[in-house]
């Protein structure tokens, strides 16, 4: 054989090689940060499988049941009669809206021993997402007439004068 052909052997060898090494890590990429959203009932009935998962589980947090000890938190979500212990280990601390009766999205794991242990935790006001009801005030949208281009505001100046 040829030096050149043993060259284009090494090279053809090392693409293969460095190819296959990313094909690896994008898979494991995309399987460590894949997760399945469960109901806390579907979460009851997954058997052992429930265990190697990455989940996200939602509920409303039970009144009461919040429990903060700087960024860690233990709460109890309820959905449908369904109730979840919840230890919320995140670096960052919840939400300002995670309250009781707040909407609660858990992304974690769920342990041996009957508690879902998130990672991260998503919340939202349920009253801030609530249809405006009629009558109150503040809820009428007052529509402000349409400005022709010679109403508009001039653009701001650079400050050069002539």
């Amino acid at each position: 054989m040829s030096s050149q052909t043993n060259i284009y052997l090494k090279f053809g060898g090392a693409t293969v090689v460095i190819m296959l090494l990313l094909g690896y890590l994008a898979y494991t990429g995309v399987q460590d940060s894949k997760s399945y959203y469960v109901t806390i009932k579907e979460l009851r009935t997954m058997g052992d499988s429930a265990y190697s998962k990455r989940l996200r589980v939602a509920g409303n947090v039970q009144p009461g049941s919040i429990k903060r000890t700087g960024t860690h938190v233990q709460f109890v979500l309820v959905e449908e009669n369904q109730n979840l212990q919840v230890d919320y280990t995140g670096a960052e601390a919840p939400p300002d809206t995670f309250k009781d009766d707040s909407q609660a999205l858990a992304d974690g794991s769920f342990g041996r021993d009957g508690v879902f242990h998130a990672k991260q935790l998503q919340a939202k006001c349920a009253s801030k997402y609530a249809p405006q009801q009629p009558g109150q005030p503040g809820n009428q949208m007052q529509a402000e007439p349409a400005k022709s281009m010679t109403q508009a505001q001039p653009a701001a100046t650079s400050g050069i004068s002539n």
